[in-house]
């Protein structure tokens, strides 16, 4: 009939010592808690029926550097704690379905107390390891600090690249052939910065590869490069989640927007999409697992005839479709939404659909001819306006600026490593994170973000100024300090930038 894949990207930027709550590594204990703790639980599952080739797994450098970090590994089993905490104090609530709630969030905080205090005590590098040995999933690597890599120079592009993927093959003994094009971002060249990278195959979004005359039912080759791409299906998709609809607001669902303000629980369900929250009804566990089988068989019979439509399309030729998500969609956002992934790879092959991975999708002649790509993303209008439009042209001219600046100190070669330069070099790929301009684009904790691009920006010219006048050891000691907070990629070498 033909084959599906599915990828999920997993990344948050970098939030150790960078604020505790609402804002800052609070972000990272939820998506922990709620969806890699229970994404890697399904995936470990069906690994154990003898599953293979499952999915394709992106995990930026700069998110595994904190799932293995002993201060965060630490926090987090203090945060579950606090969950556990919050959970009993619903046992005496005065309502049945407030103390039905706090049983099911203690029975939910045990069992991730009880995984982060065994397969997962030291860190995440040993289970995703596990699961790439079982051949569960094809791993996808990435650019260290997950950078909008169009509006990078070829240099840049090269460094952030090279430090992700090093720092990934450190961790896991493997270097990814695939990689997460951060915010599926494209620009036409970048195909050469991977193929030097040895970088074998990455991901566009739908209407790049539709808008250069391409099909979302196979991948190609780009330019005059061996190096694959794959685009996402948007009409298969977009059935999932999209920007105004999908799976995750039906009405039996968790709400995810309504909380009970004492305990800081969710109790109600979504009801509709005009209920006020004081009037949202109470969620319903069965209601909603029911409603997970009816969407997992909606969506197997979308991939279904999708597969059938474009195979006739194409003088009955199999086809390919590709499906990619956040990973944090899955438990954080749509809290059922690790049992309808389970459900999903479960039926899938039941339904006769082939489910690969994109280089199972390559083995099985999934790429059809060569392509040259025009720019674009995922984002917003699917072209660079989140990452280089009018609200962030500050940050964009100040990105200009760090880089040349940086880029100037460092092209001085050395023949040892540097711990200053080095340092240098990490703070301005913390800089140059694409988070920080998708959140002002879209005004989702903006404050945050400016202050955290400004910081790194600050911090990065500061330690220049002091490499370029040649004052060693005040540079050393400024690298030391900044490294106590912003320390991730031990094996990054500015000597890369010379």
């Amino acid at each position: 009939m033909g084959t599906f894949c599915l990828v999920l990207h997993t990344h948050l930027p970098w939030l150790a010592h960078h604020g505790a709550w609402p804002v800052g590594e609070e972000w990272l204990h939820q998506a922990w808690a709620t969806s890699y703790l229970p994404v890697v639980e399904v995936l470990e599952r069906l690994a154990d029926r003898g599953r293979t080739e499952l999915l394709t797994l992106g995990v930026t450098p700069v998110l595994a550097a904190q799932l293995d970090d002993p201060y965060l590994l630490r926090q987090f089993r203090t945060w579950l704690g606090f969950w556990q905490v919050r959970a009993e104090g619903l046992a005496t609530h005065r309502d049945p379905a407030m103390r039905e709630l706090g049983s099911r969030e203690f029975r939910a905080s045990q069992h991730a107390l009880e995984a982060a205090g065994s397969a997962w005590s030291a860190g995440f590098s040993p289970v995703l390891r596990r699961l790439l040995d079982s051949g569960a999933v094809e791993l996808l690597g990435g650019p260290a600090t997950h950078p909008f890599q169009p509006l990078l120079d070829d240099d840049w592009a090269r460094f952030a690249l090279r430090t992700g993927l090093d720092d990934t093959t450190v961790r896991l003994g493997v270097r990814p052939e695939g990689i997460w094009a951060p915010e599926c971002g494209y620009r036409p060249g970048l195909e050469s910065v991977y193929a030097g990278a040895g970088v074998r195959r990455f991901l566009v979004d739908g209407p790049t590869m539709l808008g250069s005359g391409g099909s979302t039912a196979a991948a190609v080759t780009v330019g005059g490069s061996d190096v694959v791409a794959f685009a996402r299906d948007l009409d298969v998709t977009y059935r999932v989640w999209s920007p105004r609809k999908g799976y995750p607001g039906g009405r039996w669902y968790r709400d995810f927007h309504t909380f009970d303000h004492d305990s800081g629980f969710r109790p109600a369900r979504v009801t509709s999409t005009t209920t006020p929250p004081h009037e949202k009804a109470p969620y319903d566990p069965g209601r909603a697992a029911e409603a997970v089988a009816r969407d997992a068989a909606d969506f197997v019979d979308v991939v279904r005839r999708r597969l059938v439509d474009l195979a006739a399309a194409r003088d009955g030729r199999p086809a390919l479709v590709v499906a990619a998500y956040d990973t944090e969609l899955f438990g954080h956002w749509w809290h059922e939404g690790p049992a309808w992934l389970e459900a999903v790879l479960t039926a899938l092959p039941r339904a006769g659909v082939r489910v690969t991975t994109l280089a199972g999708a390559v083995e099985a002649g999934h790429v059809e001819g060569s392509l040259e790509l025009r720019s674009g993303s995922w984002g917003s209008g699917k072209d660079w306006r989140v990452w280089d439009g009018e609200a962030v042209a500050d940050l964009v001219r100040d990105h200009d600026d760090l880089r040349q600046r940086v880029a100037k100190v460092l092209a001085v070669p050395t023949d040892a490593r540097d711990a200053a330069r080095d340092q240098l070099a990490r703070s301005t790929l913390l800089a140059l994170a694409s988070d920080w301009a998708f959140m002002v684009t879209k005004d989702s904790a903006a404050g945050y973000a400016r202050d955290r691009h400004a910081r790194h920006h600050h911090e990065a010219r500061a330690l220049a100024d002091l490499v370029e006048r040649g004052d060693g050891a005040a540079a050393l000691r400024l690298a030391e300090r900044l490294r106590v907070v912003d320390g991730p990629f031990g094996s990054l070498d500015a000597r890369l930038l010379a």
